[in-house]
């Protein structure tokens, strides 16, 4: 382009010749804005409007007197700070990426070391555009171009069923990308909680394979950073230099005072003593790291009947299997000391022959092996409670016949005996009383038909007495047919109750059944006096049963129902009444009719 002649060579002359033009004396700068009341900023540069005329004023007043329209949303926010309703994924996943570990198997071939690599690689996926990017660490000298694995961009499925998709990556899965197949072994947190968040399982983290050459390429690291310890020939090196310089050689028992002095394993544990009369002895064990002995003492309960010595075994050193050299002074090998990692509780330990269980250990213990060795003491905690003992207690021998059977026991828990206790509450109160019942014999032979008996019942003390009257040809005298006594009811194996006898009840006395058919009248009146103890007397009791009852025809007569009728209502209904619960009815709602007594249904309903 050539070169045009310079046009601001006359004015660069014409400089300081004459005033400049345009200049009165001031140098601020004018105002192009301005504020006025009720009218807001004017540009002071542009000309003054022109005044309205007539016929502007009148549309302006038109313009105002027509209604006024809402006022839109769209119409307040600018259009390039909208919102849309449903946002697009660049608008909602913006700067949001899922980062995925992985690795894959590279066969290696020619080399003696290893025969196959594992490549770590790590998968960028982005949320905004779909798009999945993977990378690969760089490892030092490892001959092996590295870093941008893919290059991000979005990438189709093995199968050719669209691209790669968040739905594709789990923990612990597979994925093939371009024919080749990763295995994804875990994620980072931002991930993690993206998936829990939509409710999906991402699956839990793997470890990191590593390969022949990975291992030897940290050990020869770590080797080199001095980072392996020392070995025996480079110690015992060591050793013989500080020896020939005449420098004393550091003591490792002194060492290992200094470093573990107060530092004590205490454990917990038991033997069983299998002598005649042994039995379970509970024991503390002390291990003293700084000088690796042990100490067993005790530990005595109170009242255990055991010398107050607690010390069993000595502190020192305790050796695995114990020796008797052959003369004094002779060398022994240390191979066989108990050492902190024989310890493990749940199993035992030998102390001179008696094999003692560990079954528990204290915090610090617990806390120095799951530090040093990884061991968790307190999972194999073991529960060595004893069972509460159970005392047999010898029954009493079986009554003889002679005497009562409360003065024949009181026999047996005292020497001295002494007559026995009894209620006199109901002695004084129920004294002189007697409930008498008819029975018949129900054993089904027809000579015992026709045999009568009175049982008595005595409810001051309980006894029973039973009479047989006199019939006649039965071949049986009138008499005592059962002396008044307590005796038990076989049927319940308790002594009678005042509840065992009810008209309708079978008793066995005297190895004979007995049915009980009638009551007296001074029976009936106790037993109903007495309700709250004998229900079937209780009439309000009696007529709650008659409650499925209600929607009978027979049940809503005035003229009453009959009690053999009743009964068989009852039955048909699977409410079994006894008889006295009849006569209980027929007491208290009863009416007398040509036919004989009946039971007022109306009555015995509102009862209820």
């Amino acid at each position: 382009m050539p070169l045009s002649k310079s046009k601001s060579l006359p004015g660069i002359m014409m400089l300081g010749t004459s005033m400049p033009k345009a200049i009165d004396g001031g140098f601020h700068r004018k105002n192009t804005l301005s504020f006025k009341l009720q009218h807001g900023p004017v540009d002071m540069l542009q000309p003054p409007p022109s005044p309205m005329t007539a016929a502007e004023k009148l549309e302006g007043s038109r313009e105002l007197s027509r209604p006024q329209s809402a006022v839109a949303l769209e119409d307040v926010i600018p259009r390039n700070m909208r919102q849309p309703r449903v946002a697009p994924a660049w608008l909602k996943h913006d700067k949001q990426v899922l980062r995925f570990y992985g690795f894959f198997q590279e066969t290696v071939t020619e080399r003696q070391e290893e025969n196959s690599r594992y490549r770590h690689v790590k998968f960028m996926y982005y949320m905004e555009d779909g798009t999945l990017q993977m990378s690969e660490p760089k490892v030092e000298n490892s001959g092996i171009p590295q870093g941008a694995f893919l290059k991000r961009h979005r990438v189709p499925r093995a199968d050719g069923v669209g691209f790669i998709g968040p739905d594709d990556f789990r923990c612990g899965g597979q994925i093939s990308v371009y024919g080749r197949t990763y295995h994804i072994a875990g994620c980072d947190r931002f991930t993690r909680w993206f998936y829990e968040e939509n409710g999906i399982d991402v699956g839990e983290d793997e470890p990191m394979v590593e390969d022949t050459w990975q291992k030897s390429y940290k050990f020869g690291k770590t080797a080199e950073k001095g980072g392996l310890p020392p070995s025996y020939q480079a110690m015992d090196a060591k050793t013989l230099t500080k020896f020939q310089v005449g420098q004393p050689p550091a003591n490792k028992k002194f060492m290992q005072f200094l470093l573990n002095d107060r530092k004590v394993l205490r454990f917990k544990a038991y033997w069983d003593d299998p002598t005649l009369y042994g039995g379970r002895i509970y024991f503390i064990i002390h291990y003293f790291l700084s000088d690796n002995t042990v100490e067993v003492n005790e530990a005595h309960s109170r009242n255990s009947g055991r010398d107050a010595y607690p010390v069993f075994y000595k502190r020192g050193p305790m050796y695995k299997k114990n020796k008797v050299n052959a003369y004094p002074g002779m060398l022994v090998s240390d191979g066989g000391l108990y050492m902190p990692e024989d310890f493990k509780v749940g199993d035992s330990i030998s102390v001179w022959g008696r094999d003692v269980v560990l079954y528990d250990c204290d915090d610090f213990t617990q806390k120095f092996y799951k530090e040093y060795m990884d061991v968790d003491q307190k999972q194999m905690t073991m529960d060595v409670s004893e069972k509460p003992l159970r005392h047999i207690k010898l029954a009493p021998p079986p009554h003889n016949g002679i005497g009562t059977e409360q003065d024949s026991l009181i026999n047996c828990h005292m020497i001295q005996p002494k007559p026995p206790k009894v209620d006199l509450a109901k002695l004084m109160s129920l004294s002189g009383e007697s409930l008498r019942f008819e029975a018949k014999m129900a054993n089904g032979e027809p000579e015992d038909e026709c045999r009568r008996f009175v049982i008595a019942f005595f409810p001051d003390t309980d006894r029973v007495a039973v009479y047989e009257l006199q019939q006649r040809n039965s071949g049986h005298m009138a008499g005592k047919f059962r002396e008044k006594c307590r005796m038990k009811n076989p049927a319940t194996g308790q002594y009678f109750q005042m509840q065992d006898f009810y008209v309708g009840a079978t008793n066995t006395i005297c190895a004979q059944p007995l049915q009980i058919i009638r009551a007296d009248e001074h029976a009936l009146q106790f037993l109903e006096a007495n309700c709250d103890h004998f229900p079937y007397a209780d009439p309000s009791a009696c007529a709650v049963r008659l409650q499925p009852l209600a929607g009978e025809p027979e049940m809503q007569d005035e003229r009453g129902i009959e009690p053999d009728r009743l009964k068989e209502l009852a039955a048909e209904r699977g409410v079994s009444l006894v008889d006295h619960e009849v006569i209980t009815l027929l007491r208290k709602f009863g009416m007398d009719t040509d036919s004989g007594p009946v039971i007022c249904g109306p009555r015995a309903l509102e009862a209820c």
